[in-house]
């Protein structure tokens, strides 16, 4: 008896098993994406540091011309972020809840530890654009609450500074050709730079990971430390200029350390999650991740040459060209692929 039940056992076990669905495995991120990830150096006397996503919406509200807009959920979250593109979409501004010009602490983001670790504050989205036959385009964004425009130097003298804003993105793409790099691109204010993978300085204790240095409170991307006149979009220019960025080897930043991964579909455009968990609805806003410009009546709000002291939150990472054909954004400015690290 007890060998024709065993037998029973044994055939209802094989009749689940050709029953059961087959198991899909979820899609893995490629490795070559994490090996070669960039490492950030960020400015030895920058005060906003890479900033958690959540938090920061926590500390904003949805506004549309300065209004708070209705029927926005409560409390806003990076889950339910997308819901504002039926209230206003492109015209919805994450207003800060508190007056920028106080120096809120939560402006100030968090600074990475001994590790390069930011922690629980997820500061970084990793976007995969896998074009087939081997060609993939890996986006490492970079999130900081608040962007500080800098100082305008004429003549030697300080005379202020313009495009202060709530929110700020930023960003490398690397360029992939059957799991190997072949050119990085590094976003800085209206446009950028690309360089060629090989001739870029690498981690010194992961000699596969690009460096990247981050420009002392606007948060551009830089191949090089040093003084980096931006006066005209494109061009690295060494002498000190009216628009300097300065970058040096200040607190060093692993951004994958504390990162979501996502993998992306042009058409329809879609985002998935690599580990299946990890919120998608953010990615879809249409807004500004900060507050409106303001205007000339707020008593906050000045101009030099023209430009606002404070300047409107930038547009997140759905709009920062995540299917180009060239390394650098399809914007119609040349796309130069540098094969030298100077100016």
């Amino acid at each position: 008896m007890a060998l024709i039940l065993d037998l029973l056992l044994l055939l209802g076990a094989a009749s689940s098993a050709l029953s059961a669905p087959a198991l899909v495995k979820r899609a893995d991120v490629p490795q070559f994406v994490k090996d070669y990830a960039p490492m950030v150096w960020l400015h030895s006397e920058d005060p906003y540091n890479p900033s958690d996503l959540a938090t920061h919406i926590s500390h904003t509200q949805p506004e549309n011309n300065f209004t708070v807009v209705d029927g926005a959920p409560s409390p806003l979250t990076v889950d339910n972020l997308n819901s504002l593109n039926n209230l206003g979409g492109t015209s919805i501004y994450l207003t800060s809840k508190d007056d920028v010009t106080t120096n809120p602490s939560w402006l100030n983001g968090q600074s990475p530890d001994s590790s390069g670790s930011t922690g629980n504050a997820i500061t970084c989205a990793v976007i995969v654009n896998d074009k087939g036959d081997g060609n993939v385009d890996a986006f490492y964004m970079y999130f900081y609450s608040y962007n500080w425009g800098g100082e305008v130097v004429v003549l030697g003298l300080n005379v202020g500074n313009f495009d202060d804003h709530v929110g700020d993105w930023e960003h490398n793409m690397i360029r992939f050709a059957n799991g190997t790099p072949t050119y990085v691109w590094y976003s800085q204010h209206a446009n950028g730079e690309a360089f060629k993978y090989d001739i870029l300085d690498k981690d010194t204790t992961n000699s596969l990971r690009p460096i990247v240095y981050s420009a002392n409170g606007s948060h551009a991307n830089y191949a090089i430390s040093g003084t980096h006149d931006h006066t005209i979009p494109n061009l690295n220019l060494p002498d000190n200029g009216i628009l300097d960025d300065y970058t040096d080897q200040g607190r060093l930043w692993d951004p994958i350390a504390s990162a979501w991964f996502y993998s992306y579909t042009p058409s329809p455009e879609t985002y998935t999650a690599y580990d299946g968990s990890s919120p998608t609805g953010w990615l879809y806003f249409n807004g500004q991740w900060g507050d409106q410009q303001y205007p000339d009546s707020d008593p906050r709000q000045t101009e030099l040459f023209g430009q606002a002291k404070y300047s409107s939150g930038p547009t997140g990472p759905r709009d920062k060209d995540l299917d180009r054909t060239n390394v650098c954004p399809d914007n119609g400015n040349d796309c130069i692929l540098r094969d030298v690290l100077g100016p």
